[in-house]
């Protein structure tokens, strides 16, 4: 289902002088109107402050024509060469396929078709088995295919006899399935294979999209015999496919199809692609795979010199319709605006865009409604593409996001929680609870993004005296480590304010522009798993999975790990003694109770969702300090995560299990005037609002910028 109203923009960060464009799909049915805004709180719920849009359109105000843009989902090999390339005289087509849902309608390995006539030729997939057509011809073999099961499959015409062939074979033959054979037919009359048109793999041409009839599963070695022979071994780490036939019609990957899958010919003897490229030879196609929608630009935004560091939005609106586009603003490199940062976690925003979970029922929608909330949700937008937590149609896990497309999840006011004691923001939204926390309490304070900090290194965080996380820093590069880590031993301050932060391993690629890859690997709480011997990256060939499993579990950098997880709700944490001696005994200045935070617009409470504890086994340093513990987490709500499961009664004797779910709030003094303040918690920054912001999480979290940035800011209730 299209949205009335919906855009993208061709990048997510920005500095002074450098221009963004946006791309709109507007149904109208008069023109559109976009203004600039700068996103301070993004929060609907009517019970806490509310949402705040600063009107910035005297740097943009625009009105532009409506015009309908569509999403077309579907991966496929797209062989533009292969237009004006003359086909032999007879035709001999064949590939190695591994289906996934052979049940379903018909589904193109390799065709070269006009959409219009229907001219040329097309292997095709259907639910009784292998089919070849040509014009209005057609042959079938009859025999259903297996899912999951690797086939020859091939075809042939000959003109001069005008007989068809077409056949499937199970390179592994099963007890009692009938699915190997081949059919012929004879035509009468002229028979013609050319056609004017690109060859596809995967898919075929369509009159009213880009191609249709998207084949699920992987496709491995496709031929036009004397034509061309892609060989899939070739460019894994790109989206390009290489013809090794006489022609050499390469060709490119439409829509991230997953590159680096086990082929006909993987054996379990190696488990990297890059060291036995034949044995990852196929790439898995899906009908709903999608990366750039491709939309044409509307309109631009320079970003002015003058420009303040911050979130921002181009916000839409076409008679009651309403969109707001994010985007970041960060200062000129060396050219901080102030002491204090806040490093958006747009690697995790990414790789949970538009996650489809299933729970927009009629009371969740209601309440969208009641609260004037973003309206549109990802369980009724398929078309704009999956998150890495869902699955494909087929089952498979989805390896690969984009942001080249709309975006649901990343507006202000869109709730992804029906949370009956809170507002049920994730990502984005919630990390509004501190930028709006920072507004009130008037820090100043610049933003950098994950995507900058990879591209920059240190360097981006030198200038500041403090670095802030939001509430889920969950995804990261090696880059973003290596600065994160580097920034902290050389006297940088780091407070991390979420909880399961820099827990999974993600690749970027600069020949994937706007893409994003994760690879579930062994362990880890997680919505699906990667197949045996499919753990590393295609984009950089890196092993894939938790960063634990690389040997750099998030204790390093932060003191704490990503210990339990339970339902989006949260409870309260209580000072330990540590809190109360003098060295640590400022963090709580101004803090009436030792049981604190069991309140907060995020499940009810500071301490929830997903837990972080200190262990030194996992590199917490040995000056690490826990100032408190949460508690009172509902042992039937919350688990203890996989990983930390194994070998736990042998490992840490005389401690129960249960006593892992908790939130460890830990300072750590590091190197040169370095430190590190982390919390633990997801909802800890939905606790900030409340009471106006006059609280006791408010109060410390106050005290730790407050003296980490160097600020000499009072208190200001």
């Amino acid at each position: 289902m299209t949205a009335a109203l919906i855009g993208y923009a061709d990048r997510i960060s920005v500095r002074s002088g450098e221009k963004i464009s946006f791309k709109v799909s507007s149904a109208g049915p008069g023109p559109y109107n976009a203004t600039l805004v700068r996103i301070v709180r993004g929060d609907p719920n009517p019970g806490g402050p509310p949402p705040k849009l600063e009107d910035h359109s005297d740097l943009f105000d625009g009105r532009f024509a409506s015009r309908v843009q569509h999403a077309w989902t579907g991966s496929y090999g797209l062989v533009e060469s292969a237009r004006n390339a003359a086909l032999p005289a007879s035709l001999a087509v064949e590939a190695l396929i591994w289906p996934t849902l052979p049940e379903d309608g018909p589904q193109t390995v390799i065709s070269r078709r006009d959409a219009t006539s229907g001219a040329g030729f097309a292997l095709v997939a259907t639910p009784e088995g292998m089919a070849l057509e040509i014009g209005k011809h057609r042959v079938v073999v009859g025999r259903k295919l297996r899912s999951r099961v690797w086939y020859r499959v091939w075809a042939s015409a000959d003109p001069e006899t005008g007989i068809l062939r077409v056949g499937q074979q199970p390179l592994k033959r099963a007890f009692a399935a009938d699915d190997e054979g081949d059919a012929k037919a004879t035509v009468s009359g002229a028979l013609s294979f050319e056609a004017a048109a690109p060859l596809l793999i995967g898919a075929e041409a369509a009159a009213d999209r880009p191609a249709g009839r998207c084949f699920n599963g992987k496709i491995e070695a496709p031929q036009v015999v004397g034509y061309a022979a892609w060989d899939f071994a070739r460019r894994i780490d790109s989206m390009e496919i290489e013809d090794t036939g006489p022609n050499g019609l390469h060709g490119r990957l439409i829509n991230l199809p997953t590159r680096a899958m086990k082929g006909a010919a993987w054996t379990g003897a190696e488990r990297d692609w890059k060291q036995a490229p034949h044995h990852y030879a196929a790439i898995h196609f899906h009908d709903d795979d999608l990366h750039d929608c491709g939309w044409q630009d509307d309109f631009s935004f320079t970003v002015p010199k003058e420009m303040k560091s911050g979130v921002y939005g181009m916000q839409l609106t076409c008679g009651t319709q309403r969109d707001v586009i994010p985007f970041f603003v960060r200062p000129q490199m060396g050219k901080p605006q102030a002491k204090v940062c806040y490093l958006a976690a747009t690697f995790t925003y990414q790789v949970y865009s538009n996650f489809a979970r299933g729970m927009y029922d009629e009371p969740f929608r209601r309440k969208v409604a009641d609260w004037k909330a973003y309206p549109n949700n990802p369980d009724d937008h398929a078309d704009y593409g999956l998150s890495t937590y869902n699955s494909h149609r087929d089952g498979s896990g989805v390896s690969y996001s984009s942001r080249l497309r709309p975006l649901l999840t990343w507006r202000p006011n869109f709730l992804s929680f029906n949370d009956e004691a809170g507002s049920g923001l994730r990502h984005l939204p919630a990390d509004t609870h501190l930028t709006g926390w920072l507004d009130r309490m008037g820090i100043a304070f610049d933003v950098i993004t994950d995507h900058d900090l990879d591209e920059k290194g240190v360097e981006l965080l030198a200038s500041y005296k403090v670095v802030l996380t939001g509430s889920h820093p969950e995804y990261h590069t090696a880059g973003t480590l290596d600065a994160l880590q580097a920034y902290t031993e050389t006297g940088g301050r780091l407070m991390y304010l979420g909880g399961n932060g820099f827990y999974w391993r993600v690749a970027l690629s600069p020949k994937v522009p706007g893409a994003i890859e994760v690879r579930r690997t062994e362990g880890g709480i997680r919505t699906w798993a990667a197949e045996p011997g499919e753990y590393y990256h295609a984009f950089d060939g890196a092993y894939g999975g938790l960063w634990r499993r690389s040997d750099r579990p998030p204790n390093l950098l932060c003191g704490i790990g990503f210990s339990s997880q339970g339902t989006f709700v949260g409870d309260s944490y209580r000072q330990s003694r540590a809190a109360r001696d003098n060295r640590h005994a400022w963090v709580f200045e101004g803090v009436k109770d030792e049981l604190f935070g069991g309140y907060g617009f995020s499940g009810g409470g500071a301490a929830g969702f997903e837990l972080d504890r200190l262990d030194h086994r996992l590199g917490s340093p040995l000056n690490a300090v826990v100032l408190a513990s949460s508690e009172g987490h509902d042992r039937k709500n919350f688990v203890v995560v996989h990983e930390e499961r194994l070998g736990f009664t042998t490992t840490i004797p005389g401690q129960t299990l249960e006593e892992l779910i908790r939130a460890d709030m830990t300072y750590i003094e590091k190197p040169k005037g370095g430190a590190v303040f982390s919390v633990g918690s997801i909802t800890y920054c939905g606790s900030l609002p409340h009471n106006g912001f006059d609280n006791d999480v408010s109060r410390l979290t106050f005290n730790v910028v407050n003296r980490f940035g160097e600020l000499g800011l009072k208190w200001p209730f």
